[in-house]
């Protein structure tokens, strides 16, 4: 993977194109072994790189603690690696990361960043974690992009103003929803109580098979109102288990972001 930063022309050292000359350019610019060539005088132009900036939310609600019965980690572990192994590719690349709501919410890039960031999302969680989350209130740079990773089912107002202040600076980005294997097959069957993961909610079926359809036609709803929303604000959005690969995530990621480029 190369580098991801936005590029224009600029002080810099790597060649960024030839471009004919015009009135006021200095004769010191003039690139004269490419203008012996032709009859006209051309500008030798470098390029600028500009850092992104790239804010990332990890959902730390507690559904996101969910993991089915043959499922190796959480949603939230999950979740987690994948911010993780995308802010190292974008600290290589040469770009700034901010993990929102945390120690590591101050956009940076670096080593020392990527540290913080490990030790936020290794860290003890909150006692007082709600059921589903919402991203906080921090400020997102200008021009940058943001990654939301979360289950998505708890209401989406919830994600408004995160959004909202997201359009006022001109930043756009990525919903990935991370779900259990179990939460998009409903594999239930029998007499089984439903419990959430904070205890509040408690549902007791005799044959939880006979839920499934209505189950299913409601997570298809959520996804597609987060895939409206999402073309509506022009961000995109990634359906991803916690059964499959995150390296194809990741890559999926990496270049989404990259679709973003100035």
């Amino acid at each position: 993977m190369g580098v991801h930063g936005r590029r224009r022309a600029g002080h810099g050292e790597n060649f960024w194109q030839y471009r004919q000359a015009v009135p006021g350019d200095p004769r010191s610019m003039v690139d004269w072994r490419r203008s012996g060539r032709s009859d006209a005088q051309f500008i030798r132009e470098m390029e600028w790189e500009a850092a992104q900036t790239v804010s990332v939310w990890v959902d730390d609600a507690l559904s996101m603690d969910y993991r089915g019965p043959d499922s190796e980690r959480s949603k939230r572990e999950r979740a987690g690696l994948i911010a993780l192994a995308l802010a190292v590719l974008m600290t290589k690349a040469g770009e700034r990361i901010a993990l929102m709501g945390g120690t590591a919410a101050q956009p940076r890039g670096g080593r020392a960043q990527l540290n913080r960031m490990a030790l936020e999302l290794a860290g003890p969680r909150r006692e007082d974690r709600p059921d589903y989350g919402a991203p906080p209130s921090d400020r997102m740079a200008r021009g940058g992009r943001a990654v939301f990773l979360s289950d998505f089912l708890g209401e989406t107002g919830g994600l408004m103003p995160a959004l909202a202040h997201a359009g006022d600076q001109g930043v756009r980005g990525v919903f990935v929803q991370v779900l259990d294997e179990s939460e998009e097959a409903f594999p239930f069957d029998g007499r089984l109580i439903f419990e959430s993961m904070g205890g509040g909610t408690r549902f007791e079926t005799q044959r939880a098979r006979a839920l499934q359809e209505a189950y299913q036609a409601r997570l298809a709803a959520r996804r597609a109102e987060l895939s409206a929303l999402g073309a509506r604000l022009g961000w995109r959005v990634l359906f991803h288990r916690t059964s499959q690969s995150p390296r194809s995530a990741l890559l999926w990621l990496y270049m989404a972001l990259g679709d973003g480029r100035g």
